[in-house]
């Protein structure tokens, strides 16, 4: 194998358009990112039919400006790499056609990545000296689950949750109180000046055995406690109810991390996902874990977010892995079923 492959990678899962092109491990020569936020948050939450029009608006001025930056044309590419799954669908089938044209066009072999391994790949993009096994936190708008990583291309889902992603959950609380959207980063925020001991939410499943979470009734906690307030005619201090929910969410992922950990004798950690860039978040999980002699890893702010270098990583250890699928012509397998959707089941 090429150790200098250079990879073009596509990401539309969601509501970021992203392109990059990655140069062997860890070299990003671009990472273009269009965001969709100010398009879906006066609906304080995405909307399916809105992304996969922006998505086709935007992914070939990003593709463009990602070869830019880097200096390339197509045909400098050895392999376009594009998410699967899972995401909208809708969303998805823009980059995965746009992807299968580049590749049928240019004859570069395409490489299909799911989401979820992306997204704990990311942090090998910035931290040379991780490597597996090791129990990843994945935590995102959609997501939210444990996962061992044995090696590249070996994962065991140990949890997940049984109902809201933890940016789901952050977003919803976040409309109800009127806050603004994304809610994750507003919550964050608003919680450095609350007490977190203001409120005592329930912990959802923080003794169970397994490592599933459950946000849904902490959510309706939160709804509940200020209707209670607001009938009493009593001042909500938005500061406390912040911090208290955001610790609710924390203590549990950082208590069914740890003991994973623990259980599988990893003795590394890695936060993955948007919700990721959470400062509690990281804070918390770095004092309890290395307090248990389990180092925390986890990627700068850009690539906690959905983004192609990532998708690009991904990419590259599967073909480190196998390196036939860097021999295999684009136009072999251009049915609509060669591809199939991956569910977070099929990591």
């Amino acid at each position: 194998m090429n150790e200098d492959l250079t990879i073009l990678a596509i990401e539309t899962s969601c509501d970021e358009t992203a392109a990059a092109v990655l140069k062997g491990s860890n070299t990003i020569l671009s990472n273009v990112i269009s965001s969709q936020v100010k398009y879906h948050e006066k609906f304080r939450g995405v909307v399916p039919e809105i992304a996969s029009r922006k998505h086709v608006e935007l992914i070939g001025p990003v593709i463009k400006e990602a070869l830019s930056e880097a200096g390339l044309i197509l045909s400098d590419i050895d392999a376009i790499a594009v998410v699967n799954g899972p995401g909208l669908v809708g969303a998805l089938l823009i980059g995965l056609g746009v992807a299968k044209g580049l590749a049928y066009a240019a004859k570069k072999p395409l490489i299909c990545v799911n989401h979820i391994e992306a997204h704990i790949l990311a942090n090998f993009l910035e931290n040379e000296d991780l490597k597996p096994p090791l129990v990843a936190l994945v935590v995102s708008g959609g997501h939210t689950a444990l996962v061992y990583m044995k090696d590249f291309g070996e994962y065991e889902i140990m949890g997940e949750t049984l109902d809201d992603a933890a940016g789901e959950a952050f977003d919803k609380v976040a409309k109800f109180l009127g806050l603004g959207y994304p809610g994750g980063p507003i919550i964050d925020r608003l919680a450095k000046e609350g007490d977190p001991a203001a409120i005592d939410f329930p912990r959802a499943m923080m003794r169970a055995k397994n490592y599933d979470f459950s946000l849904s009734g902490l959510k309706t906690a939160v709804i509940n406690y200020v209707r209670a307030e607001r009938a009493k005619g009593n001042e909500i201090n938005v500061n406390d109810l912040a911090a208290s929910f955001q610790a609710a969410v924390i203590d549990v992922q950082v208590a069914k991390a740890i003991r994973a950990a623990k259980e599988k004798g990893a003795s590394r950690l890695v936060l993955a996902g948007g919700v990721s860039a959470n400062r509690s978040l990281r804070i918390r999980m770095k004092e309890e874990a290395e307090g248990e002699g389990i180092r925390v890893y986890n990627s700068s702010l850009i690539l906690c977010t959905d983004n192609a270098a990532m998708v690009a990583k991904a990419a590259y250890e599967m073909i480190k892995k196998d390196p036939s699928l860097i021999e295999i012509d684009a136009a072999r397998n251009m049915d609509a079923n060669a591809y199939p959707v991956l569910s977070l089941g099929n990591i």
